[in-house]
């Protein structure tokens, strides 16, 4: 949906507590940026009203932060969410995650290009700013800029982003910083 309008119904939610624990992910289904509401497609029991917990929006074509409450009005449960809580891209907070994803393209001057054999690997952190990953061997460098294609509540999401940096974890382990540049 287009979020970049103001309008989050439609994007994959991510929440975790104030300890950066994650809780569940899901959908938003409607959005009132008004009072800075979110209504989710499914909330667990195990989530009390007063709750505090973080959210992360995965809208096009960039991914926000914020500080909600749970609220229960009658059998309805939503978000509401703390006005101002946005964060900088810079220093975004880091959430912990363990998500399967897939690089398809490589990209040169603006043009993709589809790998041999897409490349899979594991999303070990994300934020609104950029992801973490890891693969089971040294595939990327520092300035390449690939597709991302990952799948978040049953939702999924084509990335583009560049490695900003590289760390050797073991011999046949490698990590790599991400920015996102762009989503859909």
């Amino acid at each position: 949906m287009a979020a970049s309008s103001g309008d989050f119904s439609g994007c994959s939610i991510m929440l975790y507590d104030l300890s950066g624990n994650h809780l569940f992910d899901t959908v938003v289904t409607s959005y009132d940026k008004i009072t800075l509401r979110v209504e989710l497609q499914t909330t667990p029991d195990t989530l009390n009203p007063g709750t505090v917990c973080k959210l992360l929006i995965l809208s096009a074509p960039t991914p926000y932060e914020f500080l909600g409450r749970v609220v229960k009005e009658g059998a309805q449960k939503y978000i509401a969410m703390y006005k101002g809580q946005e964060k900088e891209n810079r220093g975004a907070e880091r959430f912990k995650v363990s998500y399967p994803a897939i690089i398809e393209n490589l990209i040169c001057d603006g043009q993709a290009y589809p790998l041999h054999t897409p490349l899979k690997v594991l999303l070990v952190n994300i934020s609104k700013s950029g992801v973490r990953l890891r693969t089971q061997f040294y595939a990327l460098s520092v300035g390449d800029r690939f597709q991302l294609r990952m799948k978040i509540s049953g939702s999924e999401k084509l990335l583009i982003a560049d490695v900003t940096n590289h760390m050797d974890k073991e011999p046949d382990l490698s990590e790599y910083g991400c920015r996102f540049l762009v989503s859909s």
